[in-house]
C-alpha cells in the first residue's frame, strides 16, 4: 500500500478500516475474504470466514492464509506508522515467521498486529490469529523494510 493508493491529502494514518477493505478490493486479500476492522499506527485488526476455498485437502484452513493475514495485518500496521510519522515512501515485509497451533475448519478467525520495534530503517511486528472461542491458532512475526520515497 502506498500513499499514492490513497485519496489526495488523506495520510495511511487517517484511514478507517472501511476504506482499507475497499483499497484491498480484487487483491490476493480481498482474494481470501480478509476485511479489516480497526486500522490505527499502534494496531491493525481483521477477520475472515472460513470457507472451502481456504481449506486444505485435510479440511482445515492451508497454512498460508495465516501466513497472508499475518503479513497483511503487519504491512498494514509498518505502513501506517510509517506515514503517521511524516514519512515518504513505502514498507514492504522482508521476513515472515508464522507458527501454526491449532486447526480451524470452519467458523472464523480473527487476527490482531501490534509492534516489538520501530525504527528509522526497520519494524518489527508480532500477530496472533484466534478462533471463534478467542483460542489462539496461529502466531507470526515480520519483519518490515522502511523504504523512502525517492525523489
Amino acid at each position: 500500500m502506498t500513499q499514492q493508493e490513497v485519496d489526495p491529502g488523506q495520510s495511511l494514518a487517517d484511514i478507517t478500516p472501511e476504506r482499507m477493505t475497499e483499497l484491498s478490493k480484487n487483491t490476493f486479500t480481498d482474494l481470501i475474504g480478509l476485511e479489516f476492522t480497526e486500522v490505527t499506527p499502534d494496531i491493525v485488526r481483521g477477520e475472515l470466514t472460513v470457507g472451502p476455498q481456504l481449506l486444505q485437502m485435510a479440511g482445515i484452513v492451508n497454512g498460508g492464509v495465516y501466513c497472508t493475514i499475518v503479513e497483511t495485518l503487519a504491512s498494514i500496521g509498518g505502513g501506517v506508522w510509517y506515514d503517521a510519522q511524516g514519512n515518504r515512501g513505502t514498507v514492504v515485509g522482508v521476513n515472515n515467521n508464522t507458527d501454526f497451533l491449532r486447526a480451524v475448519s470452519a467458523g472464523k478467525v480473527f487476527g490482531e498486529s501490534t509492534p516489538l520495534h520501530r525504527g528509522r530503517l526497520q519494524q518489527l511486528w508480532q500477530v496472533v490469529l484466534t478462533n471463534d472461542e478467542g483460542r489462539t491458532v496461529a502466531r507470526g512475526q515480520v519483519r518490515l523494510q522502511n523504504l523512502p520515497a525517492r525523489d
